[in-house]
């Protein structure tokens, strides 16, 4: 079960270790260090002096807001985006930073294990001249593992075992139809670039992407001692090349949570998986005896895709998943998996080897990718790596050096009111029938608010960080990280975990666990001021609590119930009802088309969750700053109205550009919609937008109030 994030790129860096090789990489490291842009917010939340009154808010909105700050404060070459939410990451980067710092000017003789290993794990990543002197003499043993797999069952184990890649993915999370257990779940990968269309690309610059990748590909086999790395990387690439064509799910469809869950005896599948050794695989992650597995992209019968009301259009974007990628590794000569393993291995350890591996990784999923043009600064990604590590060691001092008790208090005065706008909502809503009525009100009651950190912070107990050995303690943490999942099988559910670092900005809906969580980062300017006007914090943060609170109604989290469960408690009416809805969103946001002459556009029905989320948030944001009023009108401040304020603080929270480079990849696979509609797209459809900014059918964003979608 897919949790819903409030933005893309989360700095939850603790799961590192579980994501795929491209997923991992970022754009980051030279020695000189180019000032970051700042943002001013005024006296109360945001400045009137960035607003550009050339520009009509009903005409673009987005630019009305932040043109005059993005004119004024061009890209940081380190990245591909930037914008608030950066600002706000290079503050809790910087903040880490500052906690670590202190450890390290302390006497080595007088630092605990904890802050020993803190020190030790930031000062192994940093110190490149060692890297660059060990060479490859690290990475020879995980090498030569690899090269000695030389049956599929040998490397099948290997597959199993943690910090090595593997096309076949297996955890442990909470079952989505049975959530008091947790289940092991498994899925099928094996992708090097950010999704398969990538490789269906036909276009020059989808080419021009591909032959790079090769060459990468290439280099990283030369590297592992291959005699013909150019002939080996063409091999790799065919074996991902045929998982994109035949085995990869397109992205959209991933996102039904109904047609992801497959539950399956271990026999059963292992029967589909034909002469692939999955029960030396399983074994070798230290599984015990299963009596099931949830499989995330076994095809529909076509029993099973009529009952879900799957047409053709959809089940053509179904590839054959986790059976048909068994079966293809069971057919593919072993000199090319180990080699793809070896790549993968090298391709995700590269910012830990010799700077060649670092500087060909980023030319590729940096440059070519994202279009950034310079690495992050070594200490950022070395405060980074740390957090992979021991994030929530470092949350610990994060708190509470940095995390006020009342900001705490008042983000749980504003998730009360959200509440509340919510219940007002279901309540007045005309299309949904009392009966699911009941059962949305009892979801509601049972959401789990969490706020700022969770009071039993990990310690990692057993743990070892080696100085000067980055490599090491990249594997010892996979390891610990595996082990410590592996642990939950047969033990109650664990309602105090959290999936982010306190320092990290972002936020979450989870919906196995109907619980919605605020990390202590996100509850600064410009999303939440202890001092600001209370119409801008309900605008920014009250915007991201409705929008998690959104995503438990969103198309695919509203298929979870009270509990957690992953069944179908709406009406046939309802549902069709809240089904048209999102059709009609799926249409707008289809419509935008920010590249190539309005030919490359945002997938509607990839960024439907999201955009329900942005909607619904910032519709009960609304109204929750609305029950906060107590039927008074607001006060003006320097000529603004309270609404005025309310929209203009949404707007400040998404004040972003980018490269062209990472809009396409985003375009292609983010579930979140560029900023610029996060923002229009949202507001357009908000008849209280109308009245505040006096919007009139002549401007560019105006829609016919019939054309308005409301959905809670």
């Amino acid at each position: 079960m897919t949790k819903t994030f409030f933005s893309a790129g989360a700095s939850a860096l603790a799961l590192l270790i579980a994501m795929p090789a491209a997923a991992q990489q970022t754009a980051e490291t030279t020695a000189a260090e180019p000032a970051t842009p700042t943002m001013e917010f005024g006296e109360w939340g945001f400045d009137p002096a960035s607003l550009s009154p050339n520009i009509d808010p009903g005409d673009d909105f987005f630019a009305y807001v932040n043109k005059s700050w993005l004119d004024a404060n061009p890209l940081p070459p380190e990245y591909a985006r930037f914008g608030a939410f950066n600002l706000l990451r290079e503050k809790s980067t910087a903040d880490v930073k500052a906690v670590i710092d202190q450890l390290m000017a302390k006497d080595p003789a007088q630092l605990t294990d904890d802050e020993r290993r803190i020190v030790d794990a930031y000062g192994s990543y940093l110190d490149t001249d060692a890297i660059e002197q060990a060479g490859l003499a690290p990475a020879q043993p995980y090498l030569e593992t690899i090269k000695g797999a030389d049956t599929l069952e040998d490397l099948a184990t290997l597959w199993g075992q943690p910090g090595y890649s593997s096309p076949i993915f297996a955890y442990v999370e909470v079952d989505a139809k049975e959530p008091t257990r947790y289940t092991a779940q498994a899925g099928a990968g094996g992708l090097g670039l950010p999704d398969r269309d990538y490789y269906l690309d036909e276009s020059e610059k989808g080419r021009e992407i591909q032959q790079k990748y090769r060459e990468y590909l290439a280099f990283l086999l030369g590297e592992a001692g291959y005699s013909d790395p150019q002939a080996m990387a063409q091999q790799v690439y065919a074996f991902e090349d045929t998982i994109a064509r035949t085995v990869a799910w397109d992205r959209a469809t991933r996102r039904n949570d109904d047609l992801t869950y497959t539950a399956l005896t271990v026999d059963e599948l292992e029967a589909m998986a034909g002469d692939f050794p999955l029960a030396a695989m399983l074994e070798a992650g230290g599984f015990p005896d299963l009596d099931r597995i949830i499989v995330s992209d076994i095809p529909p019968s076509a029993e099973r895709a009529q009952e879900l009301g799957l047409d053709q259009a959809t089940l053509d974007k179904i590839g054959g998943g986790l059976p048909a990628l068994a079966k293809l590794a069971a057919n593919t000569p072993m000199d090319v998996l180990q080699a793809w393993t070896a790549k993968g291995w090298l391709n995700s350890n590269a910012s830990v080897l010799p700077k060649r591996f670092d500087d060909a990784n980023f030319a590729l999923y940096g440059t070519l990718l994202n279009g950034t043009p310079e690495q992050r600064p070594r200490w950022k990604r070395a405060t980074a790596e740390t957090e992979g590590l021991l994030g929530e060691l470092l949350g610990k001092s994060y708190v509470a050096e940095y995390f006020p008790p009342q900001n705490k208090e008042a983000m749980s005065d504003l998730v009360a009111n959200l509440r509340l706008a919510l219940a007002e909502s279901l309540k007045e809503n005309d299309w949904m029938t009392p009966e699911t009525k009941q059962q949305a009100m009892a979801k509601l009651e049972s959401f789990d608010p969490k706020i700022g950190y969770r009071d039993n912070l990990e310690t990692y107990p057993g743990l070892g960080i080696e100085a000067g050995s980055p490599i090491a303690n990249r594997m010892a943490a996979a390891q610990w990280a595996w082990q410590d999942n592996l642990s939950k099988l047969g033990e109650p559910i664990d309602r105090t975990e959290w999936y982010m670092l306190p320092q990290t900005v972002n936020a979450y809906y989870n919906p196995t666990k109907n619980e919605v969580v605020f990390p202590a980062a996100i509850l600064q300017q410009p999303f939440f001021g202890i001092d600001a006007d209370p119409a801008v914090n309900y605008g920014a943060i009250g915007g991201v609590i409705g929008h998690e609170m959104s995503h438990g109604f969103d198309d695919q989290g509203s298929k979870s119930d009270a509990t957690g469960m992953l069944r179908n408690w709406w009406t046939d009416s309802d549902r069709k009802a809240f089904d048209k809805l999102g059709d009609a969103l799926v249409e707008q946001y289809n419509a935008y088309c920010p590249l190539d002459n309005g030919e490359t556009c945002v997938n509607g029905r990839l960024t439907l969750g999201e955009n329900i989320g942005d909607l619904g948030g910032l519709s009960l944001a609304y109204r929750a700053y609305k029950l906060s009023l107590n039927g008074k009108e607001d006060k003006v401040i320097d000529g603004l109205t309270g609404d005025q304020r309310f929209f203009l603080a949404w707007a400040q929270v998404w004040r972003s550009e980018q490269r062209e480079a990472s809009a396409r990849q985003r375009l292609t696979t983010d579930p979140h919609s560029p900023e610029e509609f996060r923002v229009n797209g949202i507001v357009r459809n908000m008849d209280a937008w109308y009245k505040a900014f006096n919007v009139q059918p002549a401007d560019e964003l105006y829609l016919p109030p019939e054309e308005r979608i409301t959905i809670w």
